[in-house]
């Protein structure tokens, strides 16, 4: 089974899209828009926000921020800034999460996508606003603007009828569109394949302010243009996302690995099996000996969690985190020791180095937020994020291993969390 390395910081998802060419003064795009809706700004404290971004590596001063009150007026002001004669760049920018400047359009336009999305859902009125029902399509869906947050989508979905998307990012307080635009990846990408491969369709503002709707069977090039397309055929207004029924519970399970190759076999073997004979979140990282504990047993994990610390004595320099959860509810309760059990012992890991813990689906989907609010209290939050993702084949993996997990991090201390996810080819 082909899998691929992803090699990240946690937040790296934005919604961009810039078109046109120089700069229209503000009141120039105001007369534009012709009062078709929504708020232009030039307030210092909105283009001081929308010139920085959580990479923190790059700034970028727009000449206004642009707040729209739904989809209407997102094609106004793209339709304004194709037909002046000087050109207007516009770029959207979902919630910040960019990491190089790419939501960034100095001297131009940013349409705040964070906003928009209540009146947008209320205009829409009834269908897809709550989960829905489709014959055709076989299951659950739910319509959301594109600037809406995973975590707001999951929180209403959850909320009626107990429902939740099926493929996630490790971080929720991202944009339905940024994620969208890029991939959104996380451990159920195995199974379930990318956010992008859960949509069942989308309203696309073009660049030329033209709102069209795609499907794989409807304007199928834009529909798979859109997505994964870092926001340059469009931006993303509305998408239909697939539902199932969401678990109760997740039981989290951690595991070390001194050998690359065992871990990699292991997690190949995971990520193949089929049916509920299987874990449902498949993950790994690369952590250092120096600071172990600190940097692989995080809070939730309790203390009083046996391990045999003494059993990595003899093991120094990189190490590798097998990281899986089985979902259950109250009806396979009763199974669910027997079925962790067996699927472990299958496994090649470290003996005495496993960690359990038992949680809400909720609180493991956001745990990634816990973090956040740590960082944010030691004001390391705002500091800059250099990151990096890749995708290595299997045949190769082994090669970046050498060269760079024991290579280049074999005699350092890692400055933040370096990610291992499998997946596969076919998702």
């Amino acid at each position: 089974m082909a899998w691929c390395l992803v090699f990240m910081v946690f937040l790296i998802y934005c919604l961009i899209s810039t078109v046109g060419l120089p700069v229209e003064p503000a009141d120039e795009v105001a007369m534009r828009l012709g009062g078709g809706g929504g708020r232009l700004s030039v307030e210092p404290s909105d283009v001081m926000e929308a010139s920085r971004d959580f990479g923190g590596l790059k700034q970028g001063e727009p000449m206004a921020v642009f707040h729209p009150r739904g989809e209407g007026d997102v094609a106004a002001l793209v339709r304004a800034a194709y037909g002046s004669e000087r050109g207007i760049r516009v770029s959207a920018r979902g919630h910040g999460h960019s990491i190089s400047g790419q939501a960034q359009v100095p001297g131009g336009v940013v349409v705040d996508m964070s906003h928009g999305w209540r009146a947008e859902a209320a205009r829409r009125a009834a269908p897809g606003a709550l989960p829905v029902y489709s014959a055709a399509l076989g299951g659950h869906y739910i319509d959301v603007w594109g600037g809406e947050l995973w975590i707001d989508v999951l929180n209403r979905t959850l909320s009626h009828g107990g429902l939740a998307p099926r493929s996630w990012t490790d971080y929720l307080y991202l944009s339905v569109g940024g994620t969208l635009s890029n991939a959104g990846i996380s451990g159920q990408t195995f199974h379930h394949g990318p956010q992008i491969s859960n949509v069942y369709e989308l309203d696309v503002v073009t660049g030329k302010g033209e709102v069209v709707t795609c499907s794989e069977a409807i304007n199928p090039d834009l529909f798979f243009g859109a997505l994964g397309g870092l926001g340059q055929l469009g931006i993303i207004t509305r998408a239909r996302i697939a539902l199932e029924l969401a678990p109760h519970r997740v039981r989290w399970i951690r595991a070390l690995y001194s050998n690359f190759t065992e871990f990699t076999v292991d997690q190949e073997r995971l990520i193949a099996l089929h049916g509920s004979r299987r874990f449902d979140y498949v993950e790994g990282f690369v952590v250092a000996a120096e600071g172990l504990i600190n940097n692989w047993r995080s809070s939730f994990f309790s203390p009083q969690n046996p391990v045999k610390l003494s059993s990595l004595k003899h093991h120094s320099g990189v190490l590798y985190c097998l990281e899986v959860t089985k979902n259950y509810d109250d009806s396979t309760a009763g199974t669910v020791d027997q079925e962790v059990e067996e699927l472990l012992g299958e496994l090649s890991f470290i003996p005495g180095t496993v960690f359990t813990t038992d949680l809400p689906y909720v609180d493991f989907l956001d745990r990634v937020h816990m973090a956040e609010l740590k960082l944010r209290d030691k004001g390391m939050w705002e500091v800059p994020h250099p990151w990096l993702n890749l995708l290595v084949p299997a045949s190769r993996i082994a090669d970046f291993d050498r060269g760079v997990f024991r290579g280049v991090l074999g005699s350092r201390t890692a400055g933040g969390p370096i990610l291992i996810y499998p997946m596969n080819k076919q998702k």
